[in-house]
């Protein structure tokens, strides 16, 4: 059942004991102002992608994304440690009748966590989740 749900929602968040691997909170080996550099400048460089404020100290940017589908996303970049830093994600799709986007936001929090693969070092996901 869990497979499936994220077909029948307009929503998908991250987070540390996310039932779905690929939507576990990611570690990455950078300090908290090069992860918010690095996602600041790889959401200016995405077609189709509007970057609308960012919060250094607050750790948090937040832009929409008009490819396909409509989608409001929420970035929260934490500094556990120094060199670790965890970056979730919080995706809500603009749907007209039904809240159902038949997993666009999920495939959007798994490709922009590829994209962020690429650019900095990744450590681990979920990594504080007591399993």
């Amino acid at each position: 059942m869990q497979k499936l749900k994220h077909l029948f929602s307009n929503h998908c968040e991250t987070h540390e004991r996310h039932p779905d691997e690929q939507l576990k909170s990611r570690y990455y080996k950078t300090t908290h102002a090069t992860a918010v550099k690095t996602i600041k400048e790889l959401i200016e460089k995405l077609p189709g992608f509007q970057l609308l404020s960012v919060s250094e100290e607050r750790g948090e940017i937040s832009f929409s994304v008009h490819r396909g589908k409509k989608a409001f996303v929420v970035v929260t970049v934490i500094s556990v440690r120094p060199f670790e830093t965890a970056i979730d994600f919080s995706v809500t799709t603009e749907t007209k009748w039904l809240p159902i986007d038949f997993g666009f936001s999920r495939n959007l929090v798994i490709e922009l966590y590829q994209k962020l693969d690429e650019r900095l070092p990744y450590i681990g996901s979920g990594m504080y989740s007591g399993t």
